[in-house]
């Protein structure tokens, strides 16, 4: 097993979601219904099939489209949403 990207993908992605939206959700629906281990399976079980779509499509793109490219697009996706939400119009 590569440890190194092991390592470096969960600090990534451990950083990256703190304190959004998935977080604020699950910390909402927890007050709310007073079940956190039913909120914490339902939230675990969605972020593994979102990360697993985000992976079969990367390695799909990546099979088709040059790295250099699909980077370009990711940053340009992460722009424009940011742009969109920093104006509230998602």
């Amino acid at each position: 097993m590569d440890w190194k990207l092991f390592f470096s993908t969960f600090v990534l992605i451990f950083l990256a979601e703190l304190g959004d939206k998935t977080q604020l959700s699950a910390l909402m629906l927890t007050a709310q219904t007073k079940k956190p281990v039913l909120i914490f399976i339902s939230a675990s079980l969605a972020l593994v099939i979102i990360t697993l779509l985000g992976v079969l499509i990367g390695d799909s793109l990546l099979g088709l489209i040059p790295e250099a490219y699909i980077r370009r697009l990711a940053s340009a996706l992460f722009i424009g949403l940011g742009l969109l939400l920093w104006f509230r119009v998602l």
